[in-house]
């Protein structure tokens, strides 16, 4: 049975989880069009990290970053190739909208890259639209963003 939680990066194995991530998008992007959070960044104050576990083993990671103004940023949502298929990357997303939900954030942004067929489909079918290019991504041709209001 999948539990999700709200851990620490620094956990050993949630940092092979995040190192996996990594690997999987840095063989997708140029590293100049690689956005992901580092370790420091994920243990700064109003960001939350979800794991989600399987019988203790990491599968999945997701992060809200709450901008303080009733908005946030999902940001390293992950989940092992091996894991996929089995609903984990829905988990997260709906945990940590429930989160969110919880601490007075009403709208949630992404950005995740074109060649993300799945992951891009994953957000659809869970009511995100795709939304012209914010913050750091505007300049980024690789970069989908995509928002949902809870």
């Amino acid at each position: 049975m999948v539990i999700i939680g709200t851990e620490s990066a620094r956990a050993d194995d949630v940092l092979d989880l995040l190192r996996e991530g990594d690997a999987f998008a840095l063989a997708l992007y140029p590293a100049e069009n690689y956005h992901g959070l580092d370790v420091e960044a994920l243990a700064a104050d109003g960001v939350t990290l979800f794991v989600a576990r399987d019988d203790g083993a990491a599968l999945g990671t997701a992060a809200l970053v709450d901008r303080g103004d009733r908005s946030a940023e999902i940001k390293r949502m992950f989940v092992k190739d091996t894991a996929r298929g089995r609903g984990i990357g829905r988990g997260l997303v709906e945990t940590l909208e429930a989160h969110a939900l919880g601490t007075g954030i009403s709208t949630l942004q992404l950005e995740t890259g074109v060649p993300q067929f799945a992951a891009i489909a994953l957000y659809e079918r869970l009511g995100y639209c795709q939304i012209p290019r914010f913050g750091e991504y505007t300049e980024d041709p690789l970069s989908y963003c995509m928002e949902k209001h809870l």
